[in-house]
């Protein structure tokens, strides 16, 4: 699975991830730095030395004021991030408009509402479909798809994906001139059934 077709399944977690990767290699970076200090690889007395800096201790001990809000400062700065960090994580998925015009001076926008109205109608148009729920995502310059449909029991699935994928999926490949959309399928017997894997263009 490419890495196109992965936004298609889910929402990307890639800057909660890239964070939580840096602030771990920060960390052990730290820890291992710890560690050669304590086994004396920059010299015995370092490694003797306690762990504050008694230089650090006396300037604390002389300048209570400044540390108290220098520790405030820092505390103040990790609460707001943390808020930044947990309001971005739950922020709604963006469902992007998507930009049809290629010429220089001219701008045609279409609405991701009307995009996914289009393609919903088209695959409840398939046999064996009762329902279809289509969503856009991605980037305008990089849109996906996600589409849920709810099948008659007894359809035929290979006859519903080659439809979907032959007729529906094609026409929404054609409006947006691209040759390849990614686009995340699952299918559901009824509103009770557990749904199948899904399967990704």
């Amino acid at each position: 699975m490419s890495r196109r077709s992965r936004k298609a399944v889910a929402r990307s977690a890639g800057g909660d991830r890239t964070l939580t990767t840096l602030l771990g290699l920060v960390l052990v970076a730290a820890s291992v730095l710890a560690l050669l200090v304590s086994y004396g690889v920059f010299g015995s007395n370092r490694a003797g030395r306690p762990l504050i800096d008694p230089i650090a201790v006396s300037w604390v001990s002389t300048h209570v004021s400044a540390t108290r809000w220098i520790a405030i400062g820092a505390g103040l700065v990790l609460f707001l991030v943390g808020i930044w960090w947990t309001l971005r994580s739950l922020r709604p998925e963006p469902r992007p408009d998507v930009s049809l015009s290629e010429l220089p001076g001219e701008r045609l926008t279409v609405e991701h509402a009307a995009i996914s109205d289009a393609v919903r109608h088209d695959a409840e148009t398939i046999d064996g479909v009762s329902r279809a729920r289509v969503r856009l995502v991605g980037t305008p310059q990089k849109p996906a798809l996600r589409i849920a449909l709810t099948l008659v029991e007894g359809t035929d699935v290979r006859d519903v994906w080659a439809d979907l994928d032959g007729r529906v999926l094609a026409r929404a490949r054609e409006a947006f001139a691209v040759s390849a959309l990614p686009t995340a399928v699952r299918l559901e017997l009824d509103a009770s059934a557990s749904p199948t894997p899904a399967r990704v263009e």
